[in-house]
C-alpha cells in the first residue's frame, strides 16, 4: 500500500512518517522524503551531515526517465517525459524492493528503513525553478510502481495546500493528515480534504501533540469521523528530536497502537488500479496541455495507452 503524510507546516508530519516507516521496517518497504525540508533522514536517525549527503531523486530525474520509459512506443524520448507521463506497453515497472539501477544508486538504509529524497531547494534553482521540478521525480516512480499485499511506501508531503501543486497527492491509498488540536491545523485540514475528496483521494486524521481529553473531544468536534486516532507528548519522540535513538519498541503503548490503528487503516483500503490510471492519464492530459506540448513541440497526450493499468 502507498501512504502519504500530510498536514501544516510545524504539525509533526515528518516525526509520524519517520515512526510509521520504522514501525513497517521489517516489511517489504520503500520511504521517500518529498518535502521541501528534507527532515526524515534525522528523522529515521541518520546523522545530520550524512543526511545532506544522500543521493538527491531531483538530481538524477533525466535517468529516472529514461529506465523508466524502457521500449515504450509511445514514449519517444526521456526529454519527451513530463512528471506525469503514465507507463504503457514497454515500459519498466518498479517494485517495492527489487534490484534495479535507480534504487541501486537512490535508495539508502537508515536504520533498516529504505529511503529515497527528493533533495533540498538549491542555490542554482532560486529564481528559476520551483520545488515541483524536484518532486516531479516521485511523481513518476509511483506512477511505475506495481506495490503488492504487505508491501509499503510511505511519503512525507510537503506542508499545507503545497501537496497540490501536483497530481503527487493521488498517488496512494490512503493519506495521513497530521493535525493538531488548533485551529490554525484544522484549517489546514479542512482545506485539505476540500481538494483531496474532489478526486476521490482517502483521507484519515491522526491527531499529534495531544495532551488530554478537552484535545481529544475538540479534534472530534471539528473532524468527525476523519479522526483515526491520536498520538500523545511522547518521551520517546522527544528523546530522538535530542538525537538519542531508542528502538521502536520502546515507544509509548498509547502511541504504539496508534501506529498500529494506521496499519490496520492503510491495509484495509482496497486496491483500484483503473483508478490510479485513470488519475494518472487525468493529470498528464492537464499538464501536457498546460505548457508540455508547447516545450515538447509535440501532443504528449498521445502518450497515454487507455487500455493500459498497472497489475501486480
Amino acid at each position: 500500500m502507498k501512504t502519504a503524510f500530510v498536514g501544516k507546516g510545524g504539525s509533526g508530519k515528518t516525526t509520524l512518517a519517520a515512526l510509521f516507516a520504522r514501525h513497517l521496517r521489517s516489511r517489504p518497504l520503500l520511504a521517500v522524503d518529498a518535502d521541501i525540508n528534507q527532515h526524515l533522514a534525522a528523522a529515521l536517525g541518520a546523522d545530520p551531515a550524512a543526511a545532506a549527503g544522500l543521493p538527491a531523486l531531483g538530481a538524477h530525474l533525466d535517468e529516472i526517465k529514461d529506465y523508466l520509459r524502457g521500449g515504450n512506443p509511445l514514449i519517444a524520448s526521456a526529454a519527451a517525459m513530463l512528471k506525469t507521463t503514465p507507463p504503457g506497453p514497454g515500459s519498466r515497472l518498479l517494485k517495492v524492493v527489487e534490484d534495479n539501477p535507480i534504487y541501486d544508486r537512490l535508495v539508502t538504509d537508515v536504520d533498516g528503513v529504505r529511503l529515497a529524497v527528493t533533495g533540498p531547494f538549491s542555490a542554482e534553482d532560486l529564481g528559476v525553478a520551483c520545488y515541483h521540478s524536484k518532486v516531479g521525480a516521485v511523481e513518476l516512480l509511483l506512477n511505475h510502481l506495481v506495490d503488492g499485499a504487505g508491501e509499503y511506501v510511505v511519503v512525507d508531503m510537503t506542508a499545507g495546500a503545497d501537496s497540490f501543486a501536483s497530481g503527487l497527492f493521488t498517488r496512494f491509498d490512503l493519506t495521513f493528515l497530521v493535525c493538531e488540536p488548533t485551529v490554525r491545523s484544522v484549517g489546514v485540514y479542512r482545506q485539505y480534504v476540500g481538494h483531496a475528496r474532489d478526486h476521490g483521494v482517502a483521507v484519515a486524521v491522526v491527531g499529534n501533540k495531544v495532551e488530554d481529553a478537552d484535545d481529544v473531544a475538540f479534534l472530534r468536534a471539528e473532524v468527525g469521523d476523519d479522526l483515526l486516532c491520536w498520538v500523545g507528548r511522547s518521551a520517546f519522540v522527544k528523546a530522538a528530536e535530542r538525537g538519542r535513538f531508542r528502538p521502536i519498541d520502546e515507544l509509548e503503548p498509547d502511541n504504539a497502537a496508534a501506529l498500529t490503528r494506521m496499519q490496520a487503516a492503510l491495509d484495509a483500503r482496497p486496491k483500484d488500479w483503473a483508478r490510479y490510471a485513470a488519475q494518472a492519464a487525468d493529470f498528464h492530459v492537464r499538464n501536457a496541455l498546460a505548457w508540455g506540448n508547447d516545450r515538447a513541440g509535440a501532443d504528449l497526450t498521445g502518450q497515454i495507452d487507455p487500455q493500459y493499468t498497472l497489475t501486480h
